[in-house]
């Protein structure tokens, strides 16, 4: 117990308790849905400010408002969609770009890795002569791996990719990694 300016602290909350007070009973019924008006629904509406947002929106446009459904397909579609042939030619001359250096063709392949494809022969082709230009054997021989690793469960897309990309591995001396015993390890 203490006097300050007159009054006992004991006795009354400070701010901070209060806040704290409020604050927990708002996350409590946010997450008991019989504790809250209106259930789980409205509770996880109620702090979510983005997905208010677009209830909104998504209600708005069910109603036939034509401004709101325009701004309901505007957050469904995330602009035009890239064909195979303008995604292999970006990928083409990313890595036939001349001053390119290590970091960006393990960045452009780590890139290239995390999407869910296997690269076609004529990318692989381009990233194996950045590799050659930079004189960089492991991450030649490492772009076959994750190939192999991309391949997953499909034995005859690896093979194919090799018999495509011999006449390079041959012409740049490079290895695949059955040739040096790296599948063996």
């Amino acid at each position: 117990r203490g006097d300050v300016g007159g009054r006992d602290t004991a006795a009354q909350p400070s701010l901070f308790s209060l806040w704290c007070r409020r604050r927990f009973s708002l996350r409590l019924s946010a997450t008991h849905p019989h504790t809250y008006p209106g259930g789980m629904f409205r509770a996880a509406l109620r702090y979510s400010g983005t997905g208010l947002a677009a209830w909104r929106r998504t209600t708005a446009a069910r109603r036939g408002h034509p401004a709101a459904a325009a701004l309901a397909s505007r957050w469904y579609s995330h602009g035009k969609q890239e064909t195979d042939e303008e995604f292999d030619a970006r990928w083409v001359t990313y890595f036939n770009k001349p001053d390119i250096d290590a970091w960006e063709l393990r960045k452009g392949m780590n890139t290239l890795i995390g999407y869910d494809l296997v690269p076609e022969p004529k990318i692989l082709d381009a990233a194996l002569r950045a590799c050659r230009r930079l004189n960089d054997l492991a991450s030649a021989i490492r772009i076959l791996e994750a190939v192999k690793e991309k391949s997953g469960p499909h034995k005859d897309i690896y093979p194919y990719i090799v018999q495509e990309l011999r006449p390079t591995l041959t012409e740049l001396g490079i290895p695949t990694p059955e040739e040096i015993g790296l599948d063996k390890l």
